[in-house]
């Protein structure tokens, strides 16, 4: 039987009161049987996952958003490791950031604390599931999971999976909760459950964020939708090894996992690299993609190869996130041209720029506003198993608290401990 919000509300904030006087050894201990429970579980989950997923392409979900949805055994043995990973790491709480006395004696100690009852919001990956799970628990926070009702079954096993194994590992099983009804009156409650939830952190497309944001009731940690960018100098291209390695970056960023926020949706071309990049970008990429060009990107290409998909790039084309086989191109005349384009049309996820110029890597990272900026590498990076977090409860793209990939410390807050000996303000 389904519990209603309310009770799931009081249920994780006195569980969360017990989880953060739980010591380190504890709460590993609860998550390693965490872990195991999902990896005993297996085959429940998965079976789970493929309800879903047919149920999604009969609905006539794109591949490229079937993707994420999609669980294998591979994909299992991910998010074990994830969490693995997450129970290596350090206790974020209790940490003294600081510390000092007053010339009056008193002492002031700056120390980590759990953030308290988090919500996240999401849409398809069942993996964010079990990842933010673990997160918040090793930060001492309990944690309501709202999926979206495409993953609704696979979020019910693994769920299941994990509660059992907390409980298993003389742990707090009821720090982790799942909103299963699937209505969308759901998330209009948790934005407005002031009291019960601490923070709301939405993850999945402009909508959904949009809607979190601008009818939350509650804290939000922003996390944003990826309409990323790599700027490609004739720097870069000084050999034809050089340029299959530009080209290779840019296919990696786009192909590899399109769905992703992370993926690249624009290629902007420097005016001069156009001749040497996009013709062997236009052979690489056929078949496998569509390019929406502008017309001197257009023209480079010369006569497209067979299976290209070529059509114009619009003004739209540069500010929409994709997520499918899909690349914009745009030439610019310059570095700076390329980081006015980003700063208006980017969402401030991740941004690449190809050059062999330290000048024009340094004012990139510099002007840029983006939670993550590379120098020639792939965008797909921006992750927290890839940063080494084991798990991310997603990409933040504001500027305060938090930002880009986020792990453990995105869950904690600090308090302040002052220790006297009588003193009193005059």
């Amino acid at each position: 039987m389904e519990k209603s919000l309310g009770t799931i509300f009081i249920s994780l904030k006195q569980a969360q009161v017990k989880l953060a006087a739980e010591n380190r050894a504890a709460k590993d201990r609860a998550l390693a049987a965490a872990a195991a429970a999902i990896d005993r579980e297996r085959t429940a989950i998965l079976e789970a996952n493929a309800h879903d997923v047919e149920q999604a392409r009969k609905s006539g979900m794109k591949e490229s958003l079937v993707d994420r949805l999609l669980l294998n055994d591979k994909r299992i043995d991910s998010i074990i490791e994830g969490m693995k990973i997450v129970i290596k790491q350090e206790d974020p709480i209790g940490r003294t950031q600081a510390g000092w006395t007053l010339p009056n004696g008193l002492k002031i100690e700056k120390v980590t604390v759990p953030m308290g009852v988090a919500a996240i919001i999401y849409e398809s990956r069942p993996n964010v599931t079990a990842d933010c799970a673990a997160l918040a628990y090793k930060a001492g926070c309990s944690i309501l999971l709202r999926g979206s009702s495409s993953a609704l079954e696979s979020n019910k096993a693994l769920v299941k999976a994990i509660k059992a194994g907390l409980s298993e590992g003389s742990g707090i099983a009821d720090a982790v909760a799942l909103a299963e009804s699937g209505n969308r009156d759901e998330v209009d409650i948790i934005l407005k459950a002031r009291g019960f939830i601490d923070v709301v952190l939405p993850r999945g497309g402009h909508e959904l964020i949009r809607r979190v944001v601008e009818n939350a009731r509650v804290p939000v940690v922003e996390t944003g939708e990826g309409n990323c960018h790599i700027y490609v100098e004739p720097s870069f291209l000084r050999s034809r090894a050089e340029i299959d390695n530009a080209v290779e970056i840019i296919l990696n960023a786009k192909l590899q996992k399109p769905g992703a926020c992370n993926a690249v949706e624009t290629a902007l071309v420097h005016k001069d690299a156009l001749a040497m990049l996009m013709p062997v970008l236009a052979e690489k990429i056929a078949g496998k993609a569509e390019l929406r060009c502008d017309a001197s990107s257009k023209t480079a290409i010369g006569v497209p190869p067979a299976g290209l998909v070529l059509k114009d790039a619009t003004e739209e084309d540069w500010e929409t996130e994709f997520l499918d086989f899909i690349l914009a191109v745009k030439t610019v005349d310059s570095c700076d041209e390329a980081i006015a384009h980003i700063n208006r049309y980017g969402t401030k996820h991740s941004e690449a720029i190809l050059t062999n110029d330290l000048k024009a890597a340094e004012k990139f990272r510099a002007q840029v506003d983006a939670a993550c900026v590379y120098v020639n590498a792939s965008t797909r990076f921006t992750d927290g198993g890839e940063f080494g977090f084991g798990a991310e409860l997603g990409i933040s793209t504001q500027k305060f608290h938090v930002r880009g990939p986020m792990g453990l410390d995105a869950l904690t807050t600090i308090k302040y401990l002052v220790t006297g000996s009588g003193q009193i303000r005059v």
